[in-house]
């Protein structure tokens, strides 16, 4: 990294930590000052401003930077090279709460649980809108928000969007071609940004919201790159966005009667290039008895992961029946109506995987993909039986069955605050072999709370439609 910046007259090097939420937080260095130091002892920093990291009073860390996620920032005027640190206290001890080191720790369980040296592998999909902008905001005697698309379907009579402009409806336009998909090449602007930043992507294409709803999907990563990646898309998505005049968000629910914005995430164990969840095609799906049992530990913990994997109050205006969201906890063969689908494409020995489809982006991925994998591994070792645990195998259609008939099947959390409930409740599969510190359950759900009782004492502006006059 030292030679890099040296032959390619790097001017700063950009270091980026996580904090617990899942934002990125960064300090600027001088290249030309930067000596192997910084890789053997690290950097000071104070995590104070970090929610869910230390106090005023005890904050000073230090960090590190991770040569093998360095990339070249496209957005810095001047030539810089960005990389993703880790952060220690200042005896050099690894601090528990850095989201990066829990993953690891939870990758370390693998061996342990299944007595095989396999990789857990992993594909997230990146779902965003993407919008020419966005105003918002709260007051003491306002609260709004409005939203602009240059294919909204409710630009009818604004005369800033002519006639002869694309407008489409405000759902079912699932990879919709041009000139309707009018955002194509800004994706593969993103896209290039994304694999000069070292990781490849498989496809981008429009998702289902008339107003701009974009995918895009990257390949199968190990655990660590797969959430670094996720952190690298959106970072890549939002300022390109940005850059080229218009924002993107991965907001879960931007705006209502449009599709909702998901992260699924698609996953399974690897070892010598073939995949410990294939079980041949006599088996349901293919799925042997660990892909069965691992589904099984997701599907029972989905109550207490919601917490952590849609972690905010907007993420729940994304589930309901009628919405394309899955709400009730089953698995099934190729089924998209399903919390847990097994994908139909890849039954096959060398990539046969499970896909949750549940989280979002809001999420902090290295959480999120612990906290799963955890789950998983829980189910493994305990021997869940997902047909015994009432989660299927379904392959109706769930979106329409009767109130009755979805009655039957159990169903995650529809709020935050009970999500957060189920966590309190249930969150031992996370501390095993402290792969999550005891104390974070706690300071998450704390951190969640304060986020609810800030939202909870504001009007919302469909109050005044209901009660101003009543």
């Amino acid at each position: 990294m030292l030679k890099y910046i040296r032959d390619e007259k790097v001017e700063f090097v950009d270091l980026k930590v996580i904090d617990l939420p899942g934002r990125w937080r960064h300090m600027t260095f001088a290249a030309k000052h930067l000596d192997e130091k910084i890789f053997e002892k690290g950097y000071g920093l104070s995590l104070s401003p970090y929610p869910g990291f230390r106090v005023i009073n005890n904050s000073d860390m230090t960090a590190r930077p991770d040569p093998t996620t360095a990339f070249i920032d496209p957005f810095h005027d001047r030539k810089t090279l960005a990389a993703i640190s880790d952060t220690f206290y200042t005896d050099g001890t690894p601090y528990e709460r850095n989201p990066r080191a829990i993953v690891r720790r939870a990758e370390a369980r693998i061996k342990k649980v299944t007595g095989q040296d396999a990789r857990s592998l992993w594909l997230p999909e990146m779902e965003f809108y993407i919008l020419r902008a966005a105003r918002y905001g709260s007051a003491v005697n306002k609260g709004y928000f409005e939203l602009f698309s240059d294919t909204g379907s409710w630009n009818d009579m604004d005369p800033d969007f002519p006639e002869h402009q694309t407008k489409m409806p405000d759902t079912g336009v699932g990879q919709i071609d041009a000139p309707r998909d009018i955002h194509a090449n800004l994706r593969s602007l993103m896209v290039r940004r994304i694999e000069d930043a070292g990781y490849a992507v498989k496809y981008h294409h429009h998702e289902l919201g008339g107003a701009g709803q974009c995918e895009i999907e990257p390949y199968f990563d190990t655990i660590l790159r797969a959430a670094d990646s996720v952190m690298i898309m959106k970072y890549m998505i939002q300022n390109t966005a940005r850059e080229q005049g218009v924002c993107a968000t991965f907001m879960p629910k931007p705006m209502n009667g449009a599709p909702g914005s998901g992260m699924h995430f698609h996953q399974y164990f690897e070892k010598d290039g073939k995949s410990l969840f294939y079980g041949g095609p006599d088996q349901y799906a293919c799925l042997n008895d660990m892909a069965r049992r691992y589904l099984g530990g997701l599907l029972k913990h989905t109550p207490a992961l919601m917490a952590l994997c849609c972690p905010t109050l907007n993420s729940y205006r994304r589930f309901g029946v009628g919405l394309a969201a899955p709400m009730n906890l089953f698995f099934g063969d190729s089924n998209r109506s399903s919390a847990l689908r097994i994908p139909g494409y890849s039954k096959n020995e060398t990539e046969h995987r499970v896909e949750y489809r549940l989280p979002d982006a809001m999420c902090n991925p290295y959480v999120a993909v612990a906290a799963q994998l955890m789950a998983g591994l829980h189910g493994i070792e305990t021997k869940i039986d997902p047909t015994a645990e009432g989660f299927g195998p379904f392959d109706f259609n769930n979106y329409t069955l009767s109130s009755e008939e979805r009655s039957k099947i159990k169903s995650g959390p529809t709020s935050l605050k009970q999500a957060l409930i189920e966590l309190d409740a249930d969150n031992d599969f996370l501390t095993a072999d402290d792969v999550f510190p005891k104390e974070i359950v706690p300071t998450w759900i704390d951190l969640k709370m304060l986020e609810m009782d800030e939202q909870s004492r504001r009007p919302h502006p469909y109050d005044f439609e209901l009660y101003f006059d009543f």
